[in-house]
């Protein structure tokens, strides 16, 4: 099995290491420019890895194989980039880049060094929206002509921290789950336009806005995209696809809980979902790489197919800041 290292040990990397340790991976080093906070991994989850301060240290490790990237974006281009030259497969924390182009020379490099680059958007595998891809590429509902997300839930934990800063914290940080399984349920299909809005809730207590809303529209087929992440009480998920052959849906008071239907000319169904977004998605990213490097293939989360979902998400941030649609692919950089 592939040797693990883990690069950025903030709040979110203890879902990677429960969802790691859980699947009986082998993690052998932690590195974190604050060293306590590696510590308290080891200590935790893996009381044998070592710790280190400097990542290249971390990557001079010939035992190593593949290496968690899961620091903020600004440190992450460089650290990738050592990474793939030392020879390592990569899983890059999401979102994958602030700059089109430069996620492209990434993969660029990737190619040339014979490694692979993924990205950790677990939301693939949360067990509602894994249902509702395959479904879909199964061909259980024809073609999908319309696709209708929508959530809520409270954001407002955000406040005091340093995501505080992050003016498009919702379109840009959280939504790109949504924007990436969007791109799934369509295919291969192209965006034309996307449409977006941002507000700030009359409740809210972070800075940036909580309300957002938008409208990507594809050639013969449309999709929506809701956010109300200032719902303090009653939060709600709920997923909508239409097609020509059948509806398939999700509901549930969060993204925890969820009932999936799936309706056809034959009747309807509800499958009994198994297993969990945190950490059972964290799983499936890792676990999808390490048996693309065994089988050697290209990762199904591969980061220039997560280029289409970044694509989205920046063409919804600049349509919100402009009041103008725009078509995705043509905004190369996201301003956050």
């Amino acid at each position: 099995m592939p040797v693990i290292g883990l690069i950025g040990c903030g709040g979110i990397t203890a879902t990677h290491l429960r969802a790691y340790k859980d699947a009986g991976y082998n993690v052998v080093a932690l590195c974190d420019a604050a060293e306590e906070r590696a510590e308290a991994r080891r200590k935790e989850y893996f009381p044998r890895a070592l710790v280190f301060t400097d990542h290249r240290k971390l990557l001079r490790r010939d035992d190593i194989d593949v290496v968690d990237v899961a620091t903020h974006p600004e440190e992450r281009l460089a650290i990738i980039r050592d990474a793939m030259k030392a020879g390592k497969h990569v899983l890059s924390q999401k979102p994958f880049v602030l700059d089109l182009d430069a996620g492209r020379r990434l993969c660029d490099l990737a190619d040339a060094k014979g490694v692979k680059l993924a990205v950790n958007q677990n939301g693939r595998w949360a067990p509602h929206f894994s249902y509702i891809r395959h479904a879909i590429s199964a061909g259980l509902i024809g073609d999908v002509t319309a696709a209708h997300l929508a959530v809520s839930w409270d954001h407002n934990w955000c406040a005091g921290t340093p995501f505080d800063k992050v003016h498009h914290l919702v379109l840009y940080d959280f939504a790109i789950h949504w924007f990436d399984i969007l791109t799934q349920f369509m295919g291969g299909r192209r965006a034309k336009r996307v449409f977006a809005s941002t507000a700030r809730a009359a409740n809210q207590r972070t800075k940036p806005p909580l309300l957002a809303q938008v409208l990507v529209e594809y050639e013969g087929a449309q999709a929506t995209l809701s956010f109300d992440a200032s719902t303090g009480i009653g939060p709600r998920d709920g997923t909508f696809i239409v097609g020509t052959q059948g509806t398939i849906g999700s509901t549930g008071p969060d993204l925890a809980h969820q009932t999936v239907t799936l309706t056809t000319a034959a009747g309807s169904a509800s499958p009994r979902l198994s297993g969990t977004w945190f950490p059972g998605g964290f799983h499936g990213t890792m676990g999808e790489l390490l048996c693309a490097v065994e089988d050697k293939r290209q990762p199904s989360n591969n980061a220039r197919d997560n280029l289409r979902s970044l694509a989205l998400c920046f063409a919804a941030a600049r349509s919100a800041d402009t009041g103008k649609p725009q078509i995705p692919g043509r905004v190369r950089r996201v301003e956050i």
